[in-house]
């Protein structure tokens, strides 16, 4: 059992019958204490997505959960069940639209290094790859010349995420994404 201070971002951890993923960490060490730091986690339910917010002292033990990745493909949806499959052993993997409400914003069918997260056995979430290719649907026609200012204008993509892109880009583009800032990167 790790202490709290051996805890790294993008852990899973069990606490009070739950698991977690730790998305951030603040380290703070009390004036006038004779003591160690505090540790302010940011932690996400695996199952939920509810958000929150424990501090722990650096001495504090905590579980580290039994999960796993497994690399999977978008296979088909079924009403509101998502059906991916896994790419190595060809299980296959349903998720309530509810679970993965944000995740789909950035999965076609070709969505390469889609993890599926399972807590014993049981698939509970997805991890997306830190950047994405996708289809614009929908943007204003191009502005010749527009690479050289810095304006953006909105994008609709195919799964339906609008973002922000510079104004030489097109309807029809494939387009690179930041999934975490949810930023456009470059043509694809």
């Amino acid at each position: 059992m790790p202490r709290a201070n051996e805890i790294k971002k993008n852990s899973a951890v069990e606490y009070e019958g739950r698991v977690y993923f730790v998305k951030d960490i603040e380290r703070s060490v009390p004036q006038g204490r004779a003591g160690g730091s505090l540790y302010r986690m940011r932690m996400y339910d695996v199952v939920t997505g509810a958000k929150i917010d424990e501090t722990f002292k650096d001495s504090d033990m905590l579980n580290l959960a039994d999960l796993v990745r497994r690399p999977a493909t978008f296979s088909y949806s079924d009403g509101d069940e998502y059906v991916f499959m896994d790419s190595e052993d060809f299980t296959q993997y349903s998720l309530s639209r509810d679970a993965i409400a944000d995740e789909l914003l950035f999965i076609t069918e070709d969505t390469q290094g889609v993890m599926v997260v399972l807590v014993s056995d049981a698939p509970v979430a997805l991890a997306l790859p830190p950047t994405v290719e996708l289809d614009i649907e929908e943007t204003d026609p191009s502005v010749k010349g527009g690479s050289a200012t810095a304006r953006t204008k909105p994008a609709k993509m195919k799964t339906g995420l609008v973002i922000q892109v510079p104004e030489h880009i097109s309807t029809g583009d494939r387009i690179k994404i930041n999934v975490e800032e949810r930023k456009f990167l470059s043509r694809a």
